[in-house]
C-alpha cells in the first residue's frame, strides 16, 4: 500500500526555523501513522516554538533599536564635552578681534576672523547654536543672571546685555548665556525726605 503524501500545511515553509521544519516533518509523520493524541501535542509544540520565535524576534529588534540610541547619546555626549571645551578658545580669539590693537595689518585679522568662522561652522555641524538672549525674556533654563539694569524702555526681566554668549546643542545647553537683566527702577521710599525740606 502506497502512502499518500500530504502538501505542506504552511506554504511560508522557506522562511521556517529549523526547530519548526522538524516539527513539522514530524507532524506529517505521525498524520501518516494516524495517531491524533501526538499529532495535537506536537501541533500545540510547534505553535509554541512560533510563539517564542516571535517573542525573541521582538525582544532582538528592542535590543537593536535601544543599542542605536545608546551609541547615538554616546557620540553626541562626547561631541559636546569636546566642544564644551573647545568654547572658551572661541570667546578668547572672538575677544581679541574686537580689542585689536591699533596698526594690525587687516589681513592677519582677516586671517583670524576667516579662522573662527571656521570653527564656528564646524562646532555647528555637530548641532551647536548659539541661545538668543538680548531682548528676550530671562529663562532659568538658557541664561544665568549676574547682575541687573534699572530701565523703563525693557519689560522686566528682559536680558539687555549679554556678557557672554550660551550655547546649546539641539535641546541640551552646553554653557548658558552669562546676562544682566532689566528691572524696573526703585521708586523713593514715602518717608524719604525731600531737597527741599
Amino acid at each position: 500500500m502506497t502512502t499518500r503524501k500530504h502538501p505542506p500545511e504552511h506554504p511560508e515553509s522557506d522562511h521556517r526555523t529549523p526547530i519548526e521544519a522538524r516539527l513539522e516533518a514530524r507532524i506529517a509523520e505521525q498524520q501518516a501513522a494516524g495517531e491524533a493524541a501526538d499529532r495535537e501535542k506536537l501541533e500545540a509544540d510547534l505553535a509554541d516554538a512560533r510563539q517564542r520565535h516571535l517573542r525573541l524576534a521582538a525582544d532582538f529588534e528592542n535590543f537593536k533599536r535601544r543599542t542605536r540610541q545608546d551609541q547615538l547619546d554616546t557620540i553626541q555626549h562626547a561631541s559636546s564635552d569636546l566642544i564644551s571645551r573647545l568654547l572658551p578658545v572661541l570667546d578668547d580669539l572672538g575677544s581679541a578681534l574686537e580689542h585689536k590693537p591699533e596698526g594690525v595689518d587687516e589681513a592677519w585679522a582677516k586671517g583670524i576672523e576667516l579662522s573662527v568662522r571656521k570653527l564656528e561652522d564646524v562646532m555647528s555641524t555637530h548641532g551647536l547654536e548659539p541661545i538668543p538672549s538680548v531682548g528676550s525674556r530671562f529663562d532659568p533654563r538658557y541664561h544665568e543672571a549676574i547682575g541687573h539694569i534699572e530701565s523703563e524702555e525693557h519689560p522686566e526681566d528682559t536680558v539687555v546685555t549679554e556678557l557672554r554668549r550660551g550655547y546649546r546643542i539641539r535641546d541640551r545647553v552646553v554653557r548658558p548665556s552669562l546676562v544682566k537683566v532689566s528691572r524696573r527702577p526703585e521708586l523713593p521710599s514715602a518717608g524719604a525726605a525731600t531737597p527741599n525740606s
